[in-house]
């Protein structure tokens, strides 16, 4: 189950998402979520579903090692789903003791189910074409009109980077513990919610200890290399537009037009 998290992990190959750079898988990603949020009927989720299988195809990312990262959210999704299954209000399809499925309750369950699973595989996908490094560049990147009004651009950058970098290292960790209590007689399966709850306390303990020692000697590292921020400091690799992210862009504009128009202007006629 731990090792099912996709999130912050990067996946190396050679790909025409990979190349592209991450200020375009930035802005994508964010152009990406908007789309799913002005979709208002079944044909724009299709269009969703077109755009994101083709974008996976050209990202060489196995479609399996993506999809595995859906299993750490299965419990919210089903809650979300739940929800608004038996409490929104409207026109009654089924009842059965006090709950009841209406129309708009099954319409909104299916359209948040697929809105929060795009949203995660999209998301997974950028972090998984893209190192951290290429985020925290192009982050700063796009951030960087915000330094005019004090805001310090490249410290909110560089702390992205290292929690991203931090979710595989914290998730293998946590795997290592987990086995290691396992072995010595530690149950975290059975029992009710309360006793799952008190069987975490030797997982959690030594995992906050083992980020702290991890936090501690990353700052140290630091230190010692004189770092000061992003102030007066150059890029070994500078960030530059090329013709195929030029490309990307214009894609992201047509898709993002076509699904608002689909999406969201059809169903008001």
């Amino acid at each position: 189950m731990i090792r099912d998290i996709t999130l912050g992990q990067y996946y190396q190959t050679d790909s025409c998402i990979h190349r592209l750079d991450p200020r375009v898988k930035l802005l994508g990603t964010i152009l990406f979520i908007i789309s799913l949020f002005t979709i208002k009927n079944f044909t724009g989720y299709l269009i969703a579903i077109a755009f994101l299988a083709g974008v996976i195809k050209l990202s060489h990312v196995p479609f399996r090692f993506m999809v595995k990262g859906m299993r750490a959210i299965l419990f919210l999704l089903m809650i979300t789903v739940i929800f608004n299954l038996f409490l929104t209000p409207g026109e009654t399809l089924i009842a059965f003791w006090k709950l009841r499925i209406t129309k708009e309750g099954l319409r909104i369950a299916v359209f948040m189910a697929l809105r929060l699973t795009f949203l995660i595989v999209g998301s997974s996908l950028m972090t998984l074409t893209t190192t951290p490094n290429n985020l925290t560049d192009g982050m700063e990147k796009l951030l960087k009109p915000l330094q005019r009004f004090r805001v310090p651009v490249h410290e909110i950058s560089m702390m992205m980077s290292i929690a991203l970098r931090f979710i595989p290292i914290l998730l293998e960790e946590t795997d290592k513990i987990m086995k290691a209590q396992i072995a010595r007689g530690a149950d975290f399966e059975s029992g009710n919610l309360i006793k799952k709850a008190k069987s975490l306390v030797p997982l959690l303990v030594p995992l906050f200890i083992s980020a702290f020692r991890r936090a501690n000697d990353l700052a140290m590292a630091m230190e010692a290399r004189c770092y000061r921020g992003g102030e007066f400091r150059t890029k070994m690799k500078p960030l530059a537009y090329k013709k195929q992210d030029f490309m990307a862009y214009l894609v992201m504009i047509v898709y993002l037009m076509i699904v608002i128009i689909v999406g969201r202007v059809l169903v008001l006629i």
